[in-house]
């Protein structure tokens, strides 16, 4: 089979190479998948980049852990109903050398769940990180039926699915951040009910305005490191901030604003969910993709062979949207 990948880290265009690999089998309670697509994302780019550390866990890495594709042998102990599947994956490569930048993916059966009839392949290769992200940080710790819910990068890979999530999930008022009239495009085509751009607008009066001076209920955030100090003056008593992503491995914690607040912080990267929270995402997921109700917003498709390209975009932050690889187009 052919796959990419890579034996150190640094830059796309020099550790990244697409060779011919021996086609995986499964072991007992495994699955091989033919995939279809494979998804890039930031964790995907940063692990590649060596920005975490340079020293791979492992001698050779074929990236990413989202993907969607077909069943097309399954190990000892797995139903052969399941061949033929359309399925999506999740957590592919994680804590794992063999992603799904590849003709072909091993992995346990239960990280490859069933996709709906009419979805998208392309589509199923982003629900792993960005779909379930979304879905987690709405959900955890509560409902947000009927609150008010604010989503920092109301346009992006997660934020657009956030967006769609809150109100499926009854918010009562969805507001999106954005930093420019394209993105505010997107956010408002999603659903929200007030976009404003954190660059330009007053965040604290309009969010006050729209609430009424209550304050929101809940604030899903990206960048903690440059949000968290607003985010708390945005925020009722006892609201909470959830926090899947930071642009610095360190921040600050407004302690006395946070205390006087009750602030309830949650911080979560989606790799670890634990079995209960996992499958209610998967649940929700499957319930809205069967429905046709989410909609989602692929900026960039690129084939396999240009994966240093697909990269760059991601990393450079180039497109509002996620960026997904056909693998099957692999000669």
């Amino acid at each position: 089979m052919y796959a990419a990948c890579y034996e150190r880290a640094g830059p796309a265009d020099e550790v990244l190479s697409l060779r011919e690999l021996p086609t995986p089998v499964p072991r007992a309670g495994e699955v091989r998948v033919r995939m279809a697509c494979s998804g890039v994302n930031p964790s995907d780019v940063k692990t590649r980049a060596g920005l975490r550390t340079k020293i791979l866990p492992f001698a050779r890495i074929v990236p990413h852990s989202d993907g969607a594709g077909t069943v097309d042998q399954v190990g000892e102990g797995v139903d052969p109903a399941l061949l033929g599947a359309r399925v999506w994956l999740w957590n592919t490569a994680w804590g794992r050398p063999d992603g799904t930048a590849a003709q072909y993916v091993v992995l346990p059966a239960a990280q490859a769940v069933p996709l709906p009839a009419g979805v998208d392949m392309a589509a199923g290769a982003c629900l792993g990180i960005p779909a379930m992200t979304a879905c987690h940080a709405l959900v955890v710790d509560g409902s947000v039926e009927g609150q008010s819910v604010l989503i920092a990068g109301g346009a992006g890979a997660v934020g657009h699915y956030a967006v769609q999530m809150a109100k499926l999930l009854g918010a009562r008022q969805v507001i999106a951040t954005v930093s420019g009239e394209h993105k505010a495009a997107l956010a408002r085509d999603a659903g929200a009910d007030l976009v404003l751009n954190y660059r330009t607008d007053d965040l604290v009066k309009r969010c006050d305005e729209a609430t009424g001076g209550q304050g929101l209920d809940r604030i899903v955030e990206v960048d903690a490191a440059a949000n968290l100090q607003q985010d708390v003056s945005l925020l009722r008593t006892g609201g909470h901030i959830v926090v899947y992503g930071s642009g610095a491995p360190e921040i600050t914690v407004p302690f006395f604003p946070s205390i006087v607040k009750n602030v309830a912080y949650r911080f979560f990267i989606v790799y670890n969910l634990d079995l209960k929270d996992r499958a209610t995402a998967v649940e929700l997921l499957t319930q809205w993709l069967a429905a046709g109700r989410l909609h989602h917003n692929i900026a960039k498709r690129l084939p396999l062979q240009s994966i240093a390209e697909a990269h760059k975009l991601v990393e450079q932050g180039a497109v509002a949207g996620n960026v997904v690889l056909d693998v099957d187009t692999v000669p």
